[in-house]
């Protein structure tokens, strides 16, 4: 399967953005800001992409998108390449648009740390300047003075990407898990109603912990999975050098940026299992890219 084509103007990409935000909003498996898978079938769960194009198009092809299949993807933006000392990772967001928009209730991107950077405009680096700036610089030579109102589309799109996803399973997939030492300020009831301003602000809001959290531990992911009925965690945000890693009992960590990044394939109905999770990750070196593929 190949990806759906995306707009390049800026009206074409205000309404795609707008429509795919609804989408996202008033899926039938969508619970406050968690999505809640039902029924039988498989998810494919990619780990960061971070404006990786051709491995999008890869998670497409294997997520083979129909009544029993599932694609969720995580952290699209803000890629290692610039144009013009520009990022571009724009184009990113609005083809996972569209495959929302062609697959509705079967693709779920979820709320990353760069994602919800980008919609506070608060400076991150992948190490070549800020990456906030450089995305804000790409709108702007993307659709000129039409740049900014992109922009607000694209925040309306973010802000209403889930979470988290659940599986009748049990296992539980999100960009992150907030720090152990940050639990206490954690309000866990956030996956069950609509995030406030005050959630997904820094440094301590609900959703920020969720999306920018490292140090978890099993103690921690234990105490999570008896609140949210889950027995383990699906993962992103740290790096694992050959794409997918278990950390700890409790949770897996994925990648699929890099040149060993991979995928998972998750039976819906099984339960958590980390090192069958990792045995079986396919890397995403080993998909074909669909006959004819352009970025």
């Amino acid at each position: 399967m190949s990806l759906p084509p995306a707009p390049t103007d800026a009206h074409g990409a205000i309404a795609l953005l707008n429509d795919a935000a609804d989408a996202l909003r008033e899926s039938p498996c969508r619970q406050g800001a968690m999505d809640v898978l039902q029924g039988e079938g498989t998810l494919t769960v990619a780990g960061d992409l971070h404006d990786n194009l051709p491995n999008l198009a890869r998670l497409a092809t294997a997520a083979a998108l129909d009544d029993s299949h599932h694609l969720l993807v995580q952290e699209l933006i803000h890629g290692p390449v610039l144009h013009h000392g520009c990022d571009l990772s724009h184009r990113m967001l609005l083809r996972v648009a569209a495959l929302v928009m062609a697959h509705p209730g079967r693709v779920h991107p979820l709320l990353g740390n760069h994602e919800l950077a980008q919609y506070l405009k608060r400076g991150v680096s992948k190490g070549g300047g800020n990456s906030v700036e450089q995305f804000e610089d790409g709108l702007d030579l993307a659709f000129g003075d039409q740049g900014e109102a992109v922009s607000e589309a694209i925040d309306t799109f973010v802000t209403a990407m889930p979470l988290a996803l659940r599986t009748p399973g049990g296992v539980m997939c999100a960009h992150s898990m907030p720090e152990a030492q940050h639990m206490a300020r954690f309000d866990a009831s956030v996956l069950h109603r609509e995030p406030t301003q005050d959630d997904l602000a820094g440094p301590f809001g609900s959703a920020y912990l969720l999306t920018w959290g490292r140090g978890y531990t099993d103690e921690s992911l234990d105490t999570l999975g008896a609140t949210w009925d889950v027995n383990g965690f699906v993962l992103g945000h740290m790096h694992a050098d050959m794409g997918v890693e278990a950390r700890g009992t409790r949770s897996v960590i994925v990648n699929s940026d890099h040149e060993r990044g991979v995928l998972l394939k998750l039976d819906l109905q099984a339960e958590f299992d980390a090192p069958s999770l990792v045995r079986e990750a396919m890397p995403l070196q080993l998909v074909s890219l669909p006959e004819g593929w352009t970025p």
